[in-house]
């Protein structure tokens, strides 16, 4: 299938590592091709597997080796494993150079984009198995279970480590929201008491006692008051009063 770049779909990276994603130049049953721009300028093509492949164990790995054997193709560190000897997911003839790699679980090549030049599609031929590894094919080929999951995978987004004041800030920041809000629940709780208090009828007050001490009582009549005796006179009563009168003793002195 010709590279020809197409926009971007719903689930594409937007970014694989370093190398911005701008287009979409292949589709294969084990992955995608993808057109990207290097950090530097240069385009760069970039090979991820489908979320079944990487998910599979013994496909990533198939991936993963051909990468690898590519770059120790060029550096000559597969030189002691011998042409004659090259197995099956072993890398293939004419591999673009790898200029960065990602292993794990959604691993990922970038290799230098040349149009009408293989580019890192190559890498995902070795994933799809298919026929006998001796003699030819008989009977209906082997097909991966991972076919139907067909969504690129995609690196887990890294987790940024907070600094320590941030860290602190926050810590402040909710002890004072805390604080707060004990705050509002315990006005709440005053005036639902104080509320209740007024609701309920009180008491009537007594007005305070003074005491005044009153006076006596004062009577309505005069006391009766001792009026001199007047004695009467013998002409004037017509009797005499027994005894002595005053005037017979007067020339009389009584023995000191």
């Amino acid at each position: 299938m010709a590279n020809v770049a197409s926009p971007l779909q719903y689930g594409d990276p937007p970014r694989l590592g370093p190398y911005v994603v701008q287009a979409r130049l292949q589709t294969a049953p084990a992955g995608f091709v993808y057109l990207g721009q290097a950090p530097d300028g240069r385009a760069v093509s970039l090979a991820v597997l489908t979320r079944g492949a990487a998910l599979d164990a013994a496909a990533r790995e198939r991936f993963l080796t051909a990468a690898r054997e590519a770059v120790g193709e060029r550096s000559g560190v597969r030189a002691w494993l011998g042409r004659a000897g090259r197995s099956r997911g072993s890398v293939i003839e004419g591999a673009p150079e790898v200029l960065d790699l990602a292993d794990g679980p959604a691993p990922w090549v970038a290799v230098p984009y040349a149009p009408g030049r293989p580019g890192a599609e190559r890498f995902l031929e070795p994933v799809m198995v298919g026929g006998t590894f001796i003699g030819e094919a008989h009977g209906p080929d082997f097909v991966p279970y991972w076919l139907t999951d067909r969504a690129p995978a995609l690196p887990s987004p890294a987790r940024r480590r907070n600094p320590a004041t941030e860290t602190r800030k926050r810590v402040l920041m909710a002890a004072l929201a805390l604080v707060l809000l004990l705050m509002l629940v315990t006005t709440i709780l005053l005036l639902l008491l104080l509320g209740r208090r007024e609701s309920e009828p009180q008491p009537r007050q007594l007005p305070p006692t003074v005491f005044v001490p009153t006076p006596p009582p004062t009577p309505q009549s005069p006391e009766p008051q001792p009026s001199p005796s007047v004695s009467s006179s013998p002409t004037e009563s017509g009797r005499g009063t027994p005894g002595r009168s005053p005037g017979d003793d007067q020339g009389e002195e009584s023995p000191l």
